[in-house]
């Protein structure tokens, strides 16, 4: 497995998320165990879960105690790094809501804390801006938290360029990874993936391959992924994640999966090389 690096941490190339094995329409804890231990197994050093990754309203955290679980119970569990998420909620509804007051963020790492079973959590992430909340006041609460020890290193999600700045600043340049969302049919992170390179900072793309939904429809959607896969005898998920290697050493895809065979044929993209010529097609698709 190819290694790449946040903050101070050297990672598998692709990461896996969690998501997928706690929302709606996930399946049982064995299928997912077994998706965890696959991935563990083939190298995989990087696991993104949140608090909010669950269903149900009395189930806060059920991806992340899922992870600890899984991890406990395999010989490489403490080579992961786990990066976990605050600021997001689910009433329970199916709805996601924002709580990003300083108050809220620091309950809800400690909250992680005791489910991930840790010390301290290897990478906090700000969920999601709250307009409710000065942005300078949530990300001071996770500025607080790395102060304090509780956790290891500090990242933000869903962020626009200045947020990138400003979190950098507040973090006094400890700001190691930004995770947004991106892929062949979401293209308007561009700029945060550039901004990200120039500042040495991790780009952690969620939903690389299109999402939960529509990950199987890539190929057909996005004619080219499937044409250049066909020439390489691979699956057009994996062209999709190699062309997002190719675009800085920084980028570490985060795909879902509930499935090994899924996870597995996703980390094989850290094999696959494509042409100069290949990856101008992609990126005009």
């Amino acid at each position: 497995m190819q290694s790449r690096r946040i903050g101070d941490v050297e990672v598998s190339a692709i990461g896996l998320g969690g998501m997928p094995m706690s929302i709606e329409g996930r399946p049982d804890e064995a299928r997912s165990l077994a998706t965890l231990h696959a991935a563990l197994d083939a190298g995989v050093t990087l696991i993104d879960t949140a608090d909010a990754y669950h269903r149900d309203a009395h189930e806060v955290g059920h991806n992340e105690t899922l992870i600890a679980k899984a991890l406990a119970s395999h010989d490489r569990g403490g080579d992961v790094l786990v990066a976990t998420k605050g600021g997001h909620l689910r009433p329970g509804d199916g709805s996601w809501t924002l709580n990003g007051s300083p108050a809220y963020l620091k309950e809800a790492c400690e909250a992680s804390l005791r489910r991930l079973g840790v010390e301290a959590i290897g990478l906090y992430q700000f969920h999601r801006p709250d307009p409710k909340v000065p942005y300078a006041e949530s990300v001071g609460a996770i500025r607080d938290l790395l102060d304090e020890g509780k956790i290891r290193m500090a990242g933000i999600s869903n962020a626009n360029p200045d947020q990138i700045r400003q979190a950098n600043e507040i973090l006094g340049g400890r700001l190691v990874s930004v995770q947004n969302q991106f892929s062949p049919a979401f293209r308007s992170s561009e700029p945060e993936l550039e901004l990200c390179d120039e500042l040495g900072i991790a780009f952690l793309p969620w939903s690389p391959l299109g999402g939960i939904t529509r990950a199987s429809e890539l190929g057909s959607t996005f004619g080219p992924f499937a044409r250049i896969a066909e020439d390489h005898g691979v699956s057009p998920q994996r062209v999709c994640l190699a062309w997002m290697l190719a675009k800085s050493p920084l980028v570490v895809p985060i795909p879902g999966s509930s499935r090994p065979e899924t996870i597995l044929d996703s980390l094989a993209a850290t094999e696959l090389e494509l042409s100069a010529a290949e990856l101008a097609e992609l990126d005009g698709v």
